[in-house]
Protein backbone atom coordinates (compact mmCIF):
# COMPACT_ATOMS: atom_id res chain seq x y z
CA UNK A 1 0.00 0.00 0.00
CA UNK A 2 3.15 2.32 0.61
CA UNK A 3 3.93 1.75 -3.10
CA UNK A 4 0.57 2.33 -4.39
CA UNK A 5 -0.07 5.60 -2.27
CA UNK A 6 3.29 7.47 -3.20
CA UNK A 7 3.06 6.20 -7.01
CA UNK A 8 -0.39 7.60 -7.45
CA UNK A 9 0.87 10.93 -5.27
CA UNK A 10 4.17 11.22 -7.58
CA UNK A 11 2.01 10.63 -10.49
CA UNK A 12 -0.64 13.25 -9.56
CA UNK A 13 1.78 15.89 -8.87
CA UNK A 14 3.57 15.28 -11.85
CA UNK A 15 0.94 15.79 -14.04
CA UNK A 16 -0.27 18.84 -12.01
CA UNK A 17 3.76 19.97 -12.54
CA UNK A 18 3.99 19.27 -16.48
CA UNK A 19 0.35 20.92 -17.28
CA UNK A 20 2.21 23.98 -15.62
CA UNK A 21 3.35 26.42 -17.35
CA UNK A 22 5.89 27.95 -14.56
CA UNK A 23 7.11 26.20 -11.64
CA UNK A 24 6.97 29.02 -9.38
CA UNK A 25 5.46 26.72 -6.77
CA UNK A 26 8.34 24.27 -6.93
CA UNK A 27 6.04 21.50 -8.17
CA UNK A 28 9.58 20.01 -9.45
CA UNK A 29 10.58 19.24 -6.40
CA UNK A 30 7.85 18.12 -4.83
CA UNK A 31 7.13 15.36 -7.25
CA UNK A 32 10.82 14.27 -7.06
CA UNK A 33 10.15 14.01 -3.24
CA UNK A 34 7.73 11.03 -4.40
CA UNK A 35 9.21 9.79 -7.15
CA UNK A 36 11.91 9.09 -4.40
CA UNK A 37 9.40 7.86 -1.94
CA UNK A 38 7.88 5.21 -4.55
CA UNK A 39 11.00 4.15 -5.39
CA UNK A 40 12.22 3.45 -2.07
CA UNK A 41 8.92 1.43 -1.47
CA UNK A 42 9.86 -0.02 -4.42
CA UNK A 43 12.89 -1.53 -3.39
CA UNK A 44 11.79 -2.45 -0.23
CA UNK A 45 8.79 -4.38 -2.31
CA UNK A 46 11.58 -6.21 -3.95
CA UNK A 47 13.43 -7.32 -0.90
CA UNK A 48 10.07 -8.47 0.95
CA UNK A 49 9.19 -10.55 -1.97
CA UNK A 50 12.61 -12.05 -1.82
CA UNK A 51 12.08 -12.54 1.66
CA UNK A 52 8.56 -13.95 1.67
CA UNK A 53 8.36 -15.21 -2.34
CA UNK A 54 4.27 -16.22 -2.21
CA UNK A 55 3.05 -15.01 1.00
CA UNK A 56 3.92 -11.63 -0.25
CA UNK A 57 0.77 -11.93 -2.24
CA UNK A 58 -1.80 -12.12 0.55
CA UNK A 59 -1.24 -9.82 3.41
CA UNK A 60 -3.36 -9.54 6.19
CA UNK A 61 -5.56 -7.01 6.78
CA UNK A 62 -3.97 -5.28 9.68
CA UNK A 63 -0.26 -4.79 7.92
CA UNK A 64 -2.62 -3.32 4.91
CA UNK A 65 -3.76 -0.56 7.51
CA UNK A 66 -0.45 -0.14 8.96
CA UNK A 67 1.10 0.21 5.38
CA UNK A 68 -1.74 2.31 4.07
CA UNK A 69 -1.27 4.56 7.45
CA UNK A 70 2.61 5.02 6.70
CA UNK A 71 1.78 5.64 3.19
CA UNK A 72 -0.15 8.31 3.74
CA UNK A 73 2.00 9.35 6.37
CA UNK A 74 4.72 9.86 3.60
CA UNK A 75 2.82 11.88 1.75
CA UNK A 76 2.23 14.44 4.63
CA UNK A 77 5.51 14.50 5.59
CA UNK A 78 6.13 15.55 1.78
CA UNK A 79 3.59 17.79 1.59
CA UNK A 80 5.00 19.39 5.13
CA UNK A 81 8.52 19.90 3.84
CA UNK A 82 7.14 21.23 0.57
CA UNK A 83 5.38 24.13 2.21
CA UNK A 84 8.32 24.99 4.43
CA UNK A 85 11.05 24.93 1.44
CA UNK A 86 7.95 27.54 -0.02
CA UNK A 87 7.52 29.50 2.89
CA UNK A 88 11.50 29.99 3.09
CA UNK A 89 11.97 30.44 -0.58
CA UNK A 90 8.83 32.75 -1.10
CA UNK A 91 8.33 32.50 -4.59
CA UNK A 92 5.84 35.14 -5.19
CA UNK A 93 6.91 37.17 -1.88
CA UNK A 94 3.97 36.99 0.35
CA UNK A 95 5.56 36.32 3.33
CA UNK A 96 7.89 39.10 2.56
CA UNK A 97 5.03 41.20 2.21
CA UNK A 98 3.18 40.34 4.93
CA UNK A 99 6.26 40.66 7.52
CA UNK A 100 7.07 43.47 5.54
CA UNK A 101 3.08 45.26 6.57
CA UNK A 102 3.68 43.62 10.22
CA UNK A 103 6.74 46.40 10.58
CA UNK A 104 5.66 48.92 9.46
CA UNK A 105 2.11 48.82 11.18
CA UNK A 106 4.46 48.15 14.14
CA UNK A 107 6.66 51.21 13.09
CA UNK A 108 3.43 53.38 12.74
CA UNK A 109 2.41 52.42 16.43
CA UNK A 110 5.55 53.45 18.11
CA UNK A 111 5.59 57.01 16.38
CA UNK A 112 2.20 57.50 17.62
CA UNK A 113 3.97 57.18 20.87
Amino acid sequence: MTLLISVFAAVAVTVKWYKRENDDMRLGSLALMYWGASLMWFVDAIAEYIELEAAYFTPEPVDMLNDSFLGLSVVALGLVIWVVRLLIADPKGVVKKSLGRTTRAKEAELEKE
